[in-house]
């Protein structure tokens, strides 16, 4: 399976590259391998297992005298974690890259003013900002491997557009919209993750399918709407105000949800097949590209519904 974020469709994160399972991490070749991609529609081999054959009986031993150890009722050798990717480094790379956007969103909402005097410089700082941000995320999206640097960098810049864009919400449009969006960004993501661990959200392919053909949908809807607006001016279609905008971001936001539920899929089958430790960078980059996306959404629900449109 190909994430709906561009980033876990990269080497380690997709359907291709065969990450399956939740749980003890298999090695290609024994049964529990074998086992796991017969039952999970995304698994087509571990292709981070490398070095000896397991021998059978064992899939897990590199050993050749692990086979008579186990018949001798000795426990088997614990699989070493060396150097792949766990929870814990992809927590702190996600928190790592989120302080950063949020450190620079605050110097930005602090530094470029958006009263009338000021607002037209602030907002071409923030577009160009913006403008970076997405070259580099795309430069990102599309390397074959993990670059710290470039994460880091493209976080402090969407930190800037998304502060002074903020800024302009909250200080001209509807006040405290900006706190609100952090408030239903955070809840969204407890509450996908909440029913993801419980098992109430199941990701398959006709899951991904759904969220996929939904999301093209969007996407074209909001091309087009942007093409009458810059073309026919006003609202364009309206789907960014009144009563059909405020659905338009209702859908955004179920959307984003929705894609937060096939990142958390592909973090946990990368972990369960081994990643490599580095490609945390990659599970962090596309997590915060995706709350960005539903913090986005609600600023404009909630300027919608607030503001004066």
């Amino acid at each position: 399976m190909r994430s709906s974020n561009p980033v876990f469709s990269r080497r380690g994160f997709s359907r291709d590259n065969g990450h399956a399972g939740f749980g003890a991490q298999p090695q290609a070749g024994g049964p529990a391998a074998a086992t796991q991609t017969q039952g999970n529609p995304y698994a087509q081999g571990n292709p981070y297992a490398g070095g000896q054959q397991a021998p059978a009986g064992n899939p897990y031993a590199t050993n050749p005298y692990a086979q008579q150890d186990v018949q001798h009722g000795a426990p088997q050798a614990p699989v070493s974690t060396a150097g792949r990717m766990t929870m814990d480094d992809v927590v702190m790379r996600t928190a790592t890259t989120l302080g950063t956007l949020l450190v620079t969103a605050a110097l930005a909402w602090a530094l470029l003013p958006v009263d009338d005097a000021n607002i037209g410089k602030s907002y071409g700082i923030a577009i160009g900002a913006g403008l970076v941000a997405m070259v580099l995320g795309l430069v990102q999206a599309f390397k074959r491997k993990a670059s710290p640097a470039l994460i880091l960098t493209y976080a402090a810049l969407e930190g800037v557009f998304l502060g002074v864009v903020s800024s302009v919400v909250d200080n001209r449009i509807a006040d405290g919209a900006a706190m609100q969006a952090v408030l239903g960004t955070m809840a969204v993501f407890a509450g996908v993750l909440v029913a993801y661990k419980a098992g109430w959200i199941r990701v398959n392919r006709r899951f991904y399918g759904f969220v996929m053909a939904a999301a093209m949908g969007f996407l074209l809807l909001t091309a087009v709407n942007l093409l009458f607006m810059v073309f026919g001016g006003g609202d364009g279609l309206g789907f960014r105000s009144g009563g059909l905008g405020i659905v338009f971001g209702i859908v955004g936001i179920l959307l984003g949800a929705c894609f937060l539920a096939l990142d958390f899929k592909q973090v946990e089958d990368g972990i369960a097949y081994g990643a490599p430790k580095d490609e945390a960078w990659l599970a962090a980059f596309g997590l915060t590209m995706t709350l960005v996306w539903i913090y986005l959404e609600f600023l404009r629900l909630i300027a919608i519904l607030q503001g004066n449109d």
